[in-house]
């Protein structure tokens, strides 16, 4: 290069690819756009899966409950009684006429209610019927309990406890002084009870006096081994029951509680696959169950 000459300059230019400009910005796009769908498919499944009631609830949730359903100044502060045109002053006063009177009802709607206020009281007192079902269930239960507790603590009844039997039946509790072989209640063919069937009766009076439920006193004898019922059997289970009887009102039991003596001889076995057994020879004892006594104006149809 000569002396005095300019130099020559060479000025490489580089070319964007034309991305530069755009960065990361197509990320947040797609993310939005990901969040967005998601979004709408939970609400496509949430609406799937809730009920008619709850869309409902939600409708009326988001409803402007707040906006007037009229367009005039009768929905204003002054309801149309004072200001607007005549046509508003007579809404004002219509709305209050009708939230005044009764709300008109078709035939059927009248029935429908009419039925379910006869309806009601029937319900309310199968309702009470069947809870004092329940609390007599449930002193049935405690009573025996009491009976069984009263045979473990007392020693001259412990050695008794397999002669006393007691369960529910559709009658009431069911108490049976039963005999064991060995170990009768009474005497060969007499109706008087011997000492322990004295003892066994005066603890049964004492779980009778508990309730106030009514009793019932049967006498029950085995079969003969030739089957044949003979009349003193019915003369001697009556005369052990109304034996048992006289125990139980010297114990305390109210005479007006009694119900019914009776003698059933061995029509009534305790064991039916042998009715020659010694333990169908018993004297049953039932607190009946009674009718619920209901409050005044809750009368049983």
């Amino acid at each position: 290069m000569a002396m005095g000459e300019a130099p020559i300059l060479i000025k490489k230019i580089k070319k964007a690819n034309g991305h530069g400009h755009h960065g990361g910005a197509w990320k947040v796009a797609y993310a939005d756009f990901v969040t967005a769908m998601m979004a709408f498919f939970l609400l496509m499944w949430l609406i799937n899966t809730t009920s008619p009631e709850q869309k409902r609830g939600i409708a009326d949730y988001f409803a402007p409950a707040s906006v007037a359903e009229s367009t005039s100044g009768s929905g204003g502060i002054l309801g149309g009684t004072a200001l607007g045109d005549e046509g508003a002053m007579g809404a004002g006063s219509q709305a209050i006429i009708e939230e005044m009177a009764p709300e008109s009802r078709t035939p059927n709607e009248g029935s429908r209610e009419d039925a379910a206020k006869e309806m009601a009281p029937e319900a309310s007192t199968e309702a009470l019927r069947e809870a004092l079902l329940q609390r007599e269930q449930a002193a049935f239960a405690s009573a025996a309990q009491s009976l069984r507790q009263a045979l473990q603590d007392m020693p001259e009844l412990a050695e008794l406890s397999k002669n006393i039997l007691i369960d529910q039946t559709p009658e009431g509790l069911r108490i049976q002084l039963v005999d064991q072989e060995g170990r009768s209640m009474f005497a060969n063919g007499s109706a008087e009870p011997n000492d322990r069937a004295k003892l066994l009766l005066r603890a049964v009076a004492r779980i009778i006096n508990q309730l106030p439920n009514r009793i019932t006193i049967a006498g029950h004898t085995n079969m003969s081994t030739n089957g044949a019922t003979a009349d003193s059997d019915w003369r001697l289970s009556a005369g052990r029951a109304d034996a048992a009887r006289r125990i139980l009102q010297g114990a305390g039991v109210d005479p007006d509680r009694v119900y019914q003596v009776s003698g059933k001889a061995n029509s009534e076995p305790l064991y039916p696959d042998d009715p020659t057994l010694a333990g169908n020879r018993r004297i049953a004892i039932v607190l009946l169950r009674e009718a619920p006594v209901l409050p005044p104006g809750h009368g049983l149809q």
